[in-house]
């Protein structure tokens, strides 16, 4: 098999930026993602599990013990050893009392790892230490507008009750596109207001209903993933329910709170991430009166014996020496016509498979072509591939 070194222009180096949606909805005391509900399997007769042991509104960090039995789920775990290398779950007391080499049972973790949004209800008596630690990147952002402020005449975040939501990096990637975030809710399943950052500068803007038209229910971190609402205002005119400890209408600063015990009202959270994913192009080449031979045993004429069995052609062997015959007859595949049936021989080959090795001659990736191609001797190819690292 001939190996070619890519020269200069044959590999290309790139990124592709694309933005890849998300859309989570909270209804009925539970999380939905992109409007997927997690298949469920009876692993044990008459108990059904998640069949990625994850619930609603969870994608799976590693996917890790998927479709498998609650009883027999792999986790990762450390032997105890000189090195003292740990779980940071994994207490000072209980690494110390574990025994060296064999005791690995105290030093262990779990899979499956989900991620999820984080929806944390600040009341103006709350400790928040979440909102607090945001103090200096809010007050950074203020200059895009003064309701990013942690402190301002539109309200005080140290005290007001507000919604503080926080989105994992593993939905939007590099940062939330400007522009793509929509918050709604809904009135038994009907749209009662929406909020949207139309004016890309974080501040989001009630669009419906119109009496509140205009209004800045809160801003979003687009690099660091929080979006923090402060709308103290009626979402809808004459509905209340139980959003907090008392029966109320809803607010923008309720969004998502107590949803389990609120069956009529339900919250939507839309936007784009910024993916960029990192893509090399080669360029393969197979030149003219290259690549016609084959190793491939059907390459070679066989004959019949006189037993009627198909053989290889003459090979001479010994004790110490093996020896086929240097001129063994190629097949002959050239298309023939009804007047001429034994058409004149001609090297074809088909290539089905381009392989990529690094500089050890380590196969470290292989491009299938969905139909072999006919190289003849005058022809040559160029053979593009994308690898997405």
């Amino acid at each position: 098999m001939p190996l070619y070194k890519f020269k200069e222009g044959d590999v290309l180096r790139n990124r592709i930026k694309s933005y890849p949606k998300n859309y989570f909805l909270i209804a009925s005391g539970s999380i939905f993602y992109n409007n997927l509900n997690p298949e469920k399997r009876s692993f044990d007769p008459g108990t059904f599990n998640y069949i990625n042991h994850i619930g609603n509104g969870n994608i799976s960090l590693y996917e890790m013990n998927v479709d498998m039995p609650s009883g027999q789920l792999i986790y990762p775990f450390v032997t105890k050893q000189g090195s003292l290398s740990s779980f940071k779950t994994i207490t000072t007391r209980t690494f110390q009392t574990a025994s060296y080499g064999s005791d690995i049972k105290p030093l262990e973790s779990k899979y499956p790892l989900s991620s999820s949004l984080a929806i944390d209800y600040i009341e103006s008596t709350d400790e928040r230490k979440r909102i607090k630690a945001l103090k200096n990147t809010l007050n950074f952002y203020k200059k895009n507008s003064v309701h990013y402020s942690f402190s301002s005449s539109f309200g005080d975040k140290v005290s007001q009750d507000l919604t503080l939501i926080s989105i994992p990096s593993i939905f939007y990637g590099s940062s939330i596109k400007k522009g793509s975030v929509k918050l709604s809710f809904y009135h038994t399943g009907s749209l009662a207001g929406e909020l949207q950052d139309n004016r890309k500068n974080g501040e989001l803007v009630q669009i419906t209903p119109s009496g509140q038209t205009g209004s800045i229910a809160g801003v979003v971190l687009y690099n660091e993933g929080f979006i923090v609402l402060t709308g103290s205002w009626s979402i809808h005119q004459s509905y209340t329910d139980d959003f907090t400890d008392s029966t109320v209408a809803p607010l923008w600063r309720h969004w998502g709170n107590n949803y389990a015990d609120t069956p009529s009202a339900s919250w939507g959270l839309e936007f784009e991430g910024t993916s960029y994913t990192p893509v090399v192009t080669m360029f393969a080449h197979a030149p003219k009166g290259f690549l016609n031979h084959s190793n491939n045993p059907t390459y070679i004429q066989h004959h019949t014996n006189s037993a009627g069995t198909v053989v290889e052609h003459d090979v001479f062997t010994g004790s110490q020496v093996y020896i086929e015959d240097p001129k063994m007859p190629l097949t002959n595949i050239v298309s023939a016509s009804y007047n001429e049936p034994s058409a004149s021989f001609r090297k074809n080959t088909y290539i089905s498979k381009v392989g990529v090795f690094d500089k050890n001659k380590n196969l470290i990736a292989v491009a299938k072509v969905a139909t072999p191609v006919k190289k003849t001797e005058e022809r040559e190819y160029t053979f593009k591939l994308k690898l997405d690292i």
